[in-house]
């Protein structure tokens, strides 16, 4: 994975993401880690969670030094943080839109509108077409991923809303996320995977007695590629792109909230160029 960048402070340019993928000039993106902010704790340092019992002065302190990054600090262009409810909704965001928006996916046209998703465990997916006139970012926890019926989940919506207006091919990055090694999960999840998809089997390792082991990153890449995205970059599934098994990187709530009484959210953002 690439994490380095000359924008950046020294602090976050030896580990802050830069997506490394094929996206055009006028598209860009990076991925957040813990490096680089002010709050302590469980949600040392660059928490970005506003709902997470962190001091809500850290947090607009961190998102401060997090908007400096993306260059969309002025009164008109400037990052969307969404309210996330592991659904399956997605808005287009312009100027006007506003932080609390409630969706799992937002997608954009205007410049400098910056699409952004929080995660600590979830899986953090952008998306960009290869002439650079439309970007999205959508939340993949498995529910949103899974959707309410099969091939419409959170994935499928937000390619379906870009092809609308987009001009050319799709591409996608996955960001860091929960691993299959950590990320146990009961019967209810298996059966909205491999109900409807018996290709999803493969991503599952059986525990016994109802309890497996699932692959969230390799999921989505069935998925995306199941409706047609040929284009798709970032985690592959091994341990540096794993939150839990990268203390030090990564949040993670799934191994942190019961052990430290909280965890702070990454976030991904991508945006088109001014």
């Amino acid at each position: 994975m690439t994490t380095t960048t000359t924008s950046l402070t020294d602090k976050q340019a030896t580990d802050w993401l830069i997506p490394d993928w094929p996206a055009p000039s006028n598209v860009r993106a990076l991925c957040s880690t813990r490096a680089g902010g002010v709050s302590t704790g469980p949600y040392a340092s660059l928490n970005l969670g506003d709902h997470v019992n962190d001091d809500p002065l850290d947090v607009q302190a961190n998102r401060d030094i997090f908007s400096r990054e993306l260059r969309v600090r002025d009164g008109v262009a400037h990052p969307v943080f969404l309210q996330q409810v592991h659904g399956t909704d997605l808005q287009w965001l312009d100027v006007q839109s506003i932080n609390g928006t409630t969706a799992d996916a937002c997608a954009t046209q205007n410049q400098g509108v910056a699409c952004v998703i929080m995660v600590a465990d979830c899986l953090p997916v952008l998306f960009a077409d290869d002439t650079g006139s439309v970007v999205a970012a959508a939340h993949a926890g498995w529910r949103g991923l899974a959707g309410a019926a099969p091939g419409q989940g959170v994935l499928e919506k937000t390619l379906a809303e870009m092809r609308t207006v987009a001009s050319g091919k799709l591409m996608v990055w996955l960001g860091p996320c929960i691993g299959p090694d950590a990320f146990e999960v009961g019967a209810e999840v298996h059966e909205a995977f491999c109900s409807h998809d018996a290709n999803a089997e493969q991503h599952f390792r059986s525990l016994g007695e109802g309890k497996y082991l699932s692959d969230l990153a390799a999921l989505a890449r069935q998925r995306l590629a199941a409706a047609g995205v040929r284009s798709i970059h970032g985690n592959d599934s091994t341990k540096p792109w794993c939150t839990v098994s990268n203390p030090e990187r990564f949040f993670s709530y799934r191994r942190d909230q019961r052990a430290l009484g909280g965890s702070g959210r990454l976030a991904a953002a991508v945006w088109l160029d001014r």
